[in-house]
């Protein structure tokens, strides 16, 4: 097969992980619908539809990846996606543009529940949840902080999916950016040059190629009341309500008492150790970025000798904190915590952590290896903080099984 054939009818299946359903392409001999057949991972389309699909990659040898071009019988979640370049061979930020939002948080609802049974036995009857402030309501202008890259012609935009060519944006700009961020269309810039702009509590900020062109090197973020000082181009949770929505899961699920241990590993700027620290904790917080942990003594060096900060990989400086933890928060990147920090937190005994995952594979993996270790979820909950995307944030809690 080619990338660029043609196929098709195709009946579509369940949704998959990665922002995709699942389809199957009779083999030779076999009649449609019979179960059997090539995998076919397709985009832009929904469970139960009958869809043409255009091969974009046949370089597997157990499936292929495919965009739906044609659509024979639409699902009743299906609606005209708001940005004129939420299309097949478009733009590749978007996953979910043509399904209706609650629609979309049942989407992410089953992938959260399949990849947790699948991975770690975990049978989930939870929901992934819309976490919506006035502005985000309908799903759109809730991205704080957008990346561009800039085509040859000068004009800024984002990757086509699976693909280093750069689409240009509408006129209007990305529709899922908040309006408050920096308008990077109507300008010419400069071709390959990357643009970070950023909408803070303390107002915009625009860096061109690492140079700062509206704002500083550094903004100011807010959480329950506290102050983030954050480097521009730095890691802050971009949907406006995220970092209060996350802090408030995790304290929920940790109840920290005055006097505990805790450890906030991958703990960026400070987030959850400012949190576990106003409520009476001593914090040990690990983070392998230099700035982040500058930034992040700045943000708590009310609270003193109470907290105490280190610059190292979690996995390596995990070894070198106490050998005895009452909470921990973990907050690990998209690759999740691993075998190794997981058993050297669990070795510690706590009596609760709270894992922060932005993919769900992760955190069932992960969790696989916790019940390995004695540990199990007592509660998982999901928040889709990515709207019009295929990406979820969940909690989870993990306290001594029995």
């Amino acid at each position: 097969m080619t990338p660029g054939a043609l196929l098709g009818p195709v009946e579509v299946g369940p949704v998959a992980h990665g922002g995709h359903c699942v389809a199957r392409l009779p083999l030779e001999g076999e009649p449609e619908g019979s179960g059997g057949g090539r995998v076919v991972f397709v985009r832009h389309t929904l469970p139960g539809e009958r869809v043409m699909v255009r091969v974009t990659d046949d370089s597997h040898a157990s499936f292929w990846r495919a965009d739906a071009v044609q659509v024979l019988e639409a699902s009743p979640d299906r609606v005209v996606p708001p940005c004129p370049v939420a299309r097949p061979g478009l733009c590749g930020g978007c996953d979910f543009q043509h399904v209706d939002l609650p629609a979309q948080r049942r989407l992410k609802t089953a992938v959260v529940a399949e990849q947790l049974q699948r991975l770690a036995g975990v049978d989930w009857d939870g929901e992934v949840v819309g976490v919506d402030t006035p502005e985000t309501a309908d799903g759109l202008h809730w991205r704080t902080r957008m990346r561009y890259q800039v085509d040859d012609d000068g004009r800024a935009g984002l990757r086509a999916h699976r693909s280093h060519e750069v689409v240009p944006l509408p006129d209007g700009g990305c529709p899922i950016a908040s309006r408050a961020t920096p308008a990077v269309t109507g300008t010419r810039w400069s071709p390959g040059a990357e643009l970070v702009a950023v909408a803070a509590a303390d107002g915009p900020a625009l860096l061109v190629d690492g140079q700062v062109r509206q704002g500083g090197t550094e903004v100011v973020e807010a959480a329950a009341g506290r102050r983030f000082e954050v480097a521009t181009d730095g890691f802050w949770q971009v949907h406006p309500a995220a970092a209060a929505t996350l802090m408030d899961a995790v304290l929920d699920g940790l109840a920290p008492q005055p006097g505990e241990r805790a450890f906030d590993l991958y703990c960026g700027v400070g987030l959850f150790a400012g949190a576990l620290a106003a409520a009476g904790c001593r914090v040990w917080g690990l983070e392998a970025g230099h700035g982040a942990v500058l930034a992040a003594r700045r943000n708590l060096e009310e609270f003193g000798d109470r907290v105490r900060l280190r610059a190292d990989r979690v996995e390596r400086g995990l070894t070198k904190l106490p050998g005895r933890a009452d909470l921990v928060v973990l907050d690990p990147p998209r690759s999740g915590a691993g075998k190794q920090v997981v058993a050297g937190v669990l070795a510690r005994r706590p009596r609760a952590v709270a894992y922060v995952a932005c993919d769900p594979a992760a955190l069932a993996r992960d969790l696989a290896t916790a019940v390995r270790h004695g540990y199990a979820p007592t509660s998982i909950r999901g928040f889709d903080l990515f709207p019009m995307t295929q990406h979820v944030e969940c909690v989870a809690v993990l306290q001594p099984a029995g």
